[in-house]
């Protein structure tokens, strides 16, 4: 079994790293073998172009500003599922209206698109990766008013009516 899992892995990869992977896979099984095994890997260059990586114009990289918000509560129901995900959407590039059926028409495949991370920390983290400059909105916490059962049923309430 330990064979044919080896074999497939040295032929995908050169031979030191394959003794790296195999030495790993069977020290999962036999942890004896790795008393004195170390692996550390240094990734030291950066790269900071990416449009020749991606095949993305340029003015889709450099000149793109995103949003980073977490949206609003809606107004149909009291749920605040929607506000637990952080988004991201582009800032909006030129738009015509198409002279056949008066649709809206834009030649950003970007404008429409929105992105949902779970912090704020991924969300820049992918905009600084792709090139992009960000604006962050920060999210709005409301204060909950402190209200009692018994302040329904008070005397003194300015809002109580006569029933004559």
């Amino acid at each position: 079994v330990f064979g044919l899992a080896f074999s497939t892995v040295s032929s995908r990869f050169s031979k030191f790293k394959a003794h790296i992977i195999n030495t790993f896979i069977s020290s999962c099984f036999f942890p004896s073998r790795l008393k004195h095994f170390e692996i550390s890997l240094l990734f030291t260059q950066k790269c900071s172009d990416i449009t020749t990586l991606t095949g993305v114009p340029e003015e889709h990289i450099k000149t793109r500003k995103v949003h980073i918000f977490v949206p609003a509560k809606t107004a149909m129901q009291s749920g605040i599922n929607s506000t637990k995900k952080w988004k991201m959407d582009f800032d909006t590039r030129e738009r015509w209206e198409n002279p056949l059926m008066g649709w809206a028409s834009t030649a950003d495949p970007l404008s429409n698109m929105v992105l949902s991370f779970s912090s704020k920390e991924d969300a820049v983290a992918f905009a600084e990766k792709n090139g992009w400059s960000y604006e962050v909105t920060e999210k709005r916490t409301s204060k909950p008013r402190v209200k009692s059962y018994g302040a329904n049923f008070s005397w003194n309430k300015r809002t109580r009516r006569s029933a004559k």
